[in-house]
């Protein structure tokens, strides 16, 4: 297994040494500790050098984390040739008290309402042919007390409109066609454009990337523009009945939209595949097609299921801004943007994303930015760990990590240094408790 402070030296720069030094303990400490992931847990469980005040000084320090996360990728993870693309979701954590930067009520689809808590926006480069996501950047979503505001005031204004009702329809008395390209971007928007327009020159000359998927929140015009803006195409997904045309092909110059798209009846000529199992048959179709709120055409893809039994139906749409990807990679990477949420949930299980108890800004950045870096760190420790034993997951990791400080420390207590036949089998067996996966081969300390 290699060690810390090797798999990160290469990462850092000459200025940054103190910052390896105590990244490293902490990093040591993490990775074999059982409780919560806490400052002082930490420092209960750090090594010489890992005192609490140093545990403080680490947190406290300002560090360039997208840089360190892009360095530690391309060192570790980056595979040349490889396809990438970017995935962004937002996790949210519950918090209780009044004081932690940037506490708010954000929504949780676990609770399906808004709960008191901090959020957080990702973003995650995603290895198309491992499936694997590895995280690149994280911020935290603060919002501004403007930006409460408005939301307040589009909240009252849809509750006011379901109180009267739809009210009279059609297109208000002199208002004038709009140029769908030129967006006023939400504050939501802006804080992603600037994550991804920070990425992209990170990447440029280093990493080509073409993709983005995002979740349905933000399959809107808006959306697509910043994105666009970035010189990159959306992957996301439609309403559900979301109202598609197809495109005009009359001789009128004038005329856009052409057929609308009847979901009951959708033309054979754009069926891709047709499948049926376990009773339910799927079908796949693509398409250009148009929709009034979006300023360009779109790549579409419609996915239909039905129960042969039953008679039960459901259909998603996904679309994408680039009309030359194809329907099974559309498919593909929307589905890979899922990876994501795998980080988050071992961000929270295993390295403290959920047990911090930090509140002031620069502390409680380290600690996020902290849980999705192990992410990273645990997946490259993984890979190597997996020669020896393929099926080893994150608690087989930490178990061999925690093995090792409960070996170190018996062996200092020893009256003289035992027989080395009997360090390896007294490691093999500290190494077996809460262990998943068992060792087929007797392993010795790293």
């Amino acid at each position: 297994m290699p060690d810390i402070i090797t798999l990160l030296r290469e990462i850092v720069n000459s200025d940054e040494r103190t910052m390896l030094r105590r990244m490293a303990v902490v990093i040591q400490a993490m990775l074999a500790m059982s409780g919560r992931v806490t400052m002082l847990g930490i420092s209960r469980w750090a090594e010489t050098g890992g005192s609490y005040r140093t545990v403080q000084r680490f947190f406290n320090t300002r560090i360039d984390w997208p840089a360190l996360f892009f360095r530690f990728f391309k060192k570790h993870h980056y595979q040349p040739g490889a396809t990438y693309i970017l995935a962004g979701d937002e996790s949210v954590v519950t918090k209780a008290g009044h004081k932690t930067h940037g506490l708010d009520r954000f929504y949780a689809g676990l609770f399906n309402k808004p709960v008191k808590s901090i959020a957080i926006f990702a973003l995650s480069l995603i290895d198309v042919t491992t499936r694997q996501s590895h995280p690149v950047q994280v911020e935290q979503v603060v919002r501004t007390e403007a930006e409460k505001a408005a939301a307040k005031e589009r909240s009252n204004t849809r509750a006011a409109k379901k109180k009267k009702g739809t009210g009279k329809r059609g297109r208000p008395k002199g208002s004038r066609n709009k140029i769908r390209t030129d967006v006023t971007l939400t504050p939501e928007l802006k804080r992603i454009q600037a994550m991804l327009k920070k990425q992209m020159t990170r990447f440029k000359g280093k990493l080509t990337v073409v993709y983005v998927a995002l979740d349905g929140h933000f399959g809107n015009n808006n959306a697509l523009q910043m994105v666009r803006q970035c010189n990159l195409h959306l992957i996301s997904k439609l309403r559900y009945d979301a109202v598609l045309y197809l495109p005009y092909l009359g001789e009128s110059k004038r005329k856009k939209y052409g057929e609308r798209l009847d979901y009951q009846a959708l033309p054979d000529k754009f069926l891709k595949a047709d499948t049926v199992e376990n009773n339910i048959r799927t079908r796949i179709y693509r398409m250009t097609a148009l929709h009034k709120l979006f300023a360009q055409a779109l790549n579409v893809v419609i996915i239909t299921k039905m129960n042969l039994e039953t008679g039960a139906s459901a259909r998603v749409i996904l679309f994408s801004s680039d009309l030359t990807l194809s329907y099974d990679k559309l498919i593909d990477y929307y589905r890979l943007r899922f990876q994501i949420e795998f980080n988050f949930r071992d961000a929270k299980q295993y390295w403290g994303l959920e047990d911090f108890m930090n509140i002031a800004e620069q502390p409680l950045t380290n600690a996020l930015n902290l849980s999705l870096f192990m992410v990273t760190v645990a997946q490259a420790l993984l890979r190597t760990y997996r020669q020896s034993i393929p099926q080893a997951g994150v608690l087989d990791l930490k178990s061999y990590y925690r093995a090792n400080r409960y070996f170190a420390e018996m062996i200092k207590l020893l009256p003289q240094k035992p027989e080395p036949n009997f360090l390896t089998r007294l490691f093999g067996s500290i190494i077996a408790i809460g262990r998943i996966h068992p060792l087929k081969t007797t392993s010795g300390s790293p």
